[in-house]
């Protein structure tokens, strides 16, 4: 019996269309990332267990694929970051610091699958590491890098929300909180999701605070206003803890910089209720929201850390770095139907279509069409004409060729427009000009459209 195809479920698999549309988005964000000095790495989507889990526990451990190959325990990665530390700690002695990568990879969870979450999935991460010390210019710079990557994508409506860990740490330390510290900021980062009413009962009854400290965080929580007004309400705060004046000095810094890094004011908002749910956060933490379509979530998020890799190496390796899930933010873009459907998915810009048996022409056709930069596909299949037709229309290819006696004894090609139907027979030498001038006034547009 015939085995049944199928994909196995949280598995993304797509069609030549769409997949020409995910690789336009990679490669606007390689080429982003580079213009900002950022190398490219790959790193293996399997590794030593040990590598892997030497944080251990949590839903991490529950969620990792692990298997036995003979006597070896491994892993696949379950993010780029753990691959970065276990990276940069081997090669540290070849590396120059600070050191800047990007990386776009395949990264693998074990949880259950559903709408828009998926087991196998792209990340796009970027990350500077310092040797010792990382400069808090490197902080004001991820969310210009934020900025340039999401406009160059299409998108416009968009905000980039700000805040600092040692802002939140040093207010609860204030409150005499700093050992609850962790369990309160994954509390109030449920703000937006459940409400002041319901997180005031859960820091109340679940965390054991008083109602005086949870009315406390939760005015801290309710400051907002533009950026300047934020920054001059929590100077009200100052004095309170160090740690919370050290956070407000390099939120300050943070904000006065991005003007400089051409970061508009409308994308970029401090906001106190970022907190990112993870303890490996110490600085600066980013997240990027759309602001037509909140129900997304954050498509972009990071921030500061203090030591990338301390179960690896002794030496101190502090990083800021942000994360893209690709995969689910593909998914959810085409889902709202924000995918540019008028971009050009064609394998080929051009499909030469020989009329005589003798394919020496043709070929010779194709090969000049390539060396002037037009991708070229070459249709020799014994079809009928009607069939020949349907098969560039259905790809989508922008301009067919026809190649018979008449057109090689002229030393001239047919082009036909396959959009708008127009055929004109014009010298070889010209088509390579006339297919380039058609594609450039076409013009190709951004990746993302937002209506």
């Amino acid at each position: 019996m015939a085995i049944k195809p199928r994909t196995l479920s949280g598995f993304m698999e797509l069609l030549p269309a769409p997949q020409v549309q995910m690789e336009r988005i990679m490669e606007i964000l390689r080429k982003t990332y580079s213009l900002y000095g950022f190398t490219p790495l790959d790193t293996p989507a399997i590794e030593s267990a040990e590598v892997l889990l030497a944080k251990g526990g949590g839903e991490t451990e529950k969620q990792i694929y692990r298997f036995q190959k003979g006597d070896s325990d491994l892993a696949l990665r379950f993010d780029l970051t753990v691959p970065l530390a276990k990276y940069v700690a081997l090669h540290y002695g070849e590396l120059s610091f600070p050191f800047r990568r990007y990386q776009i990879g395949k990264v693998y969870r074990g949880e259950r699958a559903q709408r828009g979450r998926f087991r196998e999935f792209y990340q796009a991460d970027i990350d500077i590491i310092g040797d010792g010390k990382l400069d808090i210019v490197n902080e004001a710079e991820i969310p210009s890098i934020i900025y340039k990557t999401f406009t160059a994508l299409g998108l416009k409506r968009f905000q980039i929300r700000v805040n600092n860990r040692k802002v939140l740490s040093g207010f609860y330390q204030s409150l005499g909180l700093e050992g609850q510290s962790g369990d309160i900021m994954r509390t109030v980062d449920k703000l937006e999701k459940i409400g002041p009413e319901k997180v005031g009962e859960i820091l109340t009854e679940d965390l054991g605070l008083s109602g005086e400290q949870a009315k406390a965080i939760l005015d801290f929580m309710a400051i907002t206003g533009t950026n300047q007004e934020v920054l001059a309400a929590l100077e009200g705060y100052r004095g309170r803890s160090a740690l919370l004046d050290q956070g407000l000095e390099e939120l300050s810094a943070v904000t006065r910089y991005l003007a400089a890094f051409g970061v508009p004011q409308e994308n970029f908002a401090v906001d106190l209720t970022i907190a990112r749910g993870l303890d490996y956060y110490t600085g600066t933490v980013y997240e990027t929201q759309m602001l037509d379509h909140p129900e997304i979530g954050s498509i972009c998020s990071g921030g500061r850390y203090d030591n990338l890799a301390e179960y690896y190496i002794e030496k101190q390796l502090p990083g800021v770095g942000i994360s893209i899930g690709l995969t689910r933010l593909f998914y959810v873009l085409g889902e709202q139907g924000l995918l540019n459907d008028s971009l050009n998915t064609a394998p080929a810009d051009a499909l030469i279509l020989p009329m005589t048996q003798d394919l020496t022409s043709a070929i010779q056709l194709a090969t000049r069409l390539r060396e002037q930069g037009i991708r070229t596909q070459l249709y020799c299949e014994q079809k009928k004409f009607k069939a020949k037709m349907s098969y560039a229309d259905k790809l989508g290819i922008p301009y067919a060729l026809f190649l018979g006696e008449d057109e090689i004894a002229a030393n001239a090609c047919s082009v036909k427009d396959m959009r708008t139907g127009e055929q004109q027979m014009v010298s070889v030498e010209e088509a390579a000009g006339l297919i380039r001038q058609g594609l450039d006034a076409r013009g190709e547009g951004t990746v993302i459209v937002e209506r």
